[in-house]
């Protein structure tokens, strides 16, 4: 028993030997990689500049014309000529539909006749009164006739010169929907008519943005119908009424077109300039990090010399307030100076203090109006 329990002793104190051993040897190592410093990271990094930014807001709207209406008969009938191509350039007052009128000429002629008789019996009835041949009560119902006749005369008039159906304004005619023979009522389509000199666009803006947005500031059209082309305008009338189910109140502006390129009814995107253009601390968003306790940078600072000579890159990271964002871009309001550089990529990888290595062959985007690059 005693020879079993010695044996059994060495062997224990040989395993905790071999234990505490291999814990005092890995300290020693680790204590020894410690001793070496941490590897540094690579990371891109880029200064923080004071930029010029201009307010801008975003909205998508609709274009209508300026002036634009859909040609319509004001009375029934018969199509006796088209004095229109479709797609033509008119002027104002040009006659674009002939309606048959004979019979409604042959009615005006009927009516001039009896104002003619009315207006003659009247003028010898007022003879007749200076002698006291007939009473004064005569003639007036002799002038009452006399203007009645005329009124239906004018009346008549009205109608033969609707027979003849005219361009309201200068503009660009649509394709025609009516040909001769045909037979159109009051209200039946017959073309379209637009004036494209000068188009207007209607979009909505949030309420909360309402200050922003002033008569007169000017604006940029661009449609999907004509990429890489702008066309200029500027707000000319605020709706004083703000929607209740949306909250969005209406804006409308007028666009200058060039070539007469937009036409009413296109979808188009709005980017209105609100206000006179500011100057902000401007760093890519990429180097924002954004935290439910704050948003945070890492600011690359100057530690000391390295093993190398060359100075010690570290990063510190700090809170910053952030403003507004455009395209790559963010403004920050307070947190960091003009000049510092901050670390654009890589910061998952840091901690507070980590020394860092640039590296900026490849950059993040920090453009103002980022596009879709085909690789």
């Amino acid at each position: 028993m005693t020879k079993k329990m010695i044996i059994m002793l060495a062997a224990v104190t040989l395993v905790l030997g071999g234990v505490f051993g291999y814990h005092a040897f890995a300290a020693k190592m680790n204590k020894k990689y410690l001793s070496r410093g941490l590897p540094p990271v690579t990371v891109t990094a880029s200064t923080a500049e004071m930029l010029p930014w201009q307010p801008e807001l975003n909205a998508v709207g609709s274009l209508r014309a300026v002036r634009g209406v859909d040609v319509t008969s004001e009375i029934d009938g018969m199509v006796r000529s088209v004095r229109f191509r479709p797609g033509e350039e008119v002027s104002e007052g040009q006659v674009l539909v002939e309606l048959n009128a004979d019979a409604d000429v042959a009615q005006l002629h009927a009516l001039e006749a009896a104002a003619d008789i009315a207006n003659t019996t009247y003028e010898r009835d007022k003879k007749q009164l200076e002698i006291q041949s007939v009473s004064q009560a005569t003639v007036d119902a002799d002038a009452a006739d006399l203007r009645t006749r005329r009124a239906q005369v004018a009346e008549q008039k009205a109608i033969v010169d609707k027979k003849n159906i005219r361009a309201a304004f200068a503009g660009k005619l649509g394709i025609s929907t009516v040909n001769p023979g045909q037979y159109v009522k009051a209200g039946d389509k017959l073309v379209t008519l637009q004036s494209l000199d000068a188009v207007l666009v209607d979009f909505f803006l949030p309420q909360q943005q309402l200050s922003q947005a002033a008569i007169g500031e000017r604006i940029t059209v661009t449609t999907d119908a004509w990429p890489g082309t702008s066309f200029p305008g500027k707000i000319t009338a605020i709706n004083p009424k703000v929607d209740p189910d949306t909250r969005n109140v209406q804006v409308e502006a007028t666009v200058a077109n060039p070539g007469r390129k937009l036409l009413p009814g296109m979808y188009a995107e709005v980017l209105v300039k609100a206000g006179a253009v500011r100057r902000y601390l401007t760093v890519p968003q990429t180097a924002v990090a954004y935290n439910p306790y704050g948003e945070t940078v890492f600011i690359v600072q100057e530690g000391g010399a390295g093993p190398d000579g060359k100075p010690l890159l570290t990063a510190k990271q700090t809170f910053v307030t952030t403003g507004a964002t455009r395209g790559d871009q963010v403004a920050v309001l307070s947190g960091i100076a003009e000049g510092e550089r901050v670390v654009t990529s890589g910061q998952l990888k840091l901690k507070n203090g980590s020394p860092v290595v640039i590296n900026d062959k490849v950059q993040p985007s920090n453009e103002v109006t980022p596009k879709p690059v085909d690789e």
